[in-house]
């Protein structure tokens, strides 16, 4: 039986505790070993649901035990610099929900700390895990659609009526940009093997939920005259989908992010002319498949599929993003980081 990794996860949160917690239990090679809270009740209910043998009523305690090998961080995005560098601190290995930080210059300090202490860190990107997106990777370099001209994306839901969402809040990290927005951006950068040169972003900041961008809609720049046009929202009908337009045809992505079963649409829509095929790549819990690839690179040395350099250029994008949506202007970036 191959050994299994042991996490300990900070924070109870919806994300760890409906996908992330139960994917790692899934995995092959992972096991949640203990889960920590400021509730301790809290965490003893949601420990005792997934059978998750260790529960602490403080993040240093669970940092603190020494069989904890690797640490998830979901907690609010504004805590994520923190506990990413706690954890290194304390010889723990990383997987820290996106985005990384509020800023690129924090994402660095993360991953300088982690490097430091000769430990790994993973941002919980999760939907690039799954082999649909090395599929369309295949159909881009095999030269089917022709030259990529555009490539458009989105991703909107509408939780505006939970007011006390910690996604409302702007000293938090808050707004769709940070939640969403992360998203298409991440996938239009991995599609086209390149990092933008200019953003403009247009947003509606809603003082109902803090003054956080609730609706933002961008055109993000690369080289060779390739745009990617996108919008994301949480206060708007729910939708996430990509389409990636080429001189002789273009692929469509419908439900592109989320979670998949036996029952899913399409994965893959290929349009040439008057002719088009769908394609299934796999079932795959794209959650579990991020358990596994980091467990594999802790305990078998694999490199990572996605770099910490990757997290630090994707930072440098949205931050870009959010301030031209707050200055209403057009942002050049700096040259980016190597990948």
């Amino acid at each position: 039986m191959q050994r299994r990794l042991q996490w300990g996860v900070l924070g109870a949160s919806t994300i760890a505790k409906n996908a992330v917690m139960p994917a790692i239990q899934q995995s092959e090679r992972g096991e949640v070993l203990a889960l920590a809270s400021r509730s301790l009740e809290k965490a003893k209910a949601v420990a005792e649901e997934l059978n998750i043998a260790r529960v602490y009523g403080s993040y240093d305690e669970l940092i603190a035990d020494p069989d904890i090998e690797a640490v998830y961080v979901p907690l609010p995005n504004h805590l994520h610099k923190e506990w990413t560098i706690k954890a290194a601190e304390a010889g723990k290995h990383v997987l820290c929900e996106k985005p990384a930080a509020l800023t690129a210059e924090e994402s660095m300090e993360m991953i300088e700390a982690c490097r430091k202490h000769g430990v790994l860190f993973a941002e919980a990107i999760m939907y690039r895990y799954h082999p649909k997106h090395r599929r369309v990777e295949e159909i881009i370099a095999s030269g089917e659609i022709g030259r990529v001209r555009a490539i458009h994306g989105n991703f909107t839901c509408n939780s505006a009526d939970d007011k006390d969402n910690v996604r409302f809040k702007a000293e938090m990290g808050g707004g769709s940009l940070f939640d969403l927005g992360v998203y298409p951006i991440s996938a239009a950068r991995m599609y086209l093997g390149q990092e933008p040169e200019a953003v403009t972003v247009n947003a509606f900041f809603s003082e109902e939920h803090g003054g956080v961008d609730m609706m933002a809609s961008g055109l993000v720049e690369f080289p060779g005259s390739v745009s990617l046009t996108f919008d994301c929202g949480l206060w708007a009908s729910g939708r996430a989908e990509m389409e990636i337009l080429g001189t002789e045809g273009r692929i469509e992505l419908p439900k592109v992010f989320g979670w998949e079963n036996s029952d899913i649409p399409p994965q893959i829509i290929i349009h040439l002319d008057s002719v088009s095929r769908e394609e299934r790549v796999s079932v795959s819990n794209s959650y579990v498949l991020q358990a596994e690839a980091f467990a594999d690179a802790v305990l078998d040395g694999k490199p990572l599929p996605f770099t910490p350099e990757n997290t630090i250029n994707n930072m440098r994008v949205i931050e870009a993003c959010l301030q031209s949506a707050r200055t209403r202007q057009r942002i050049v970036l700096d040259s980016p980081n190597a990948k």
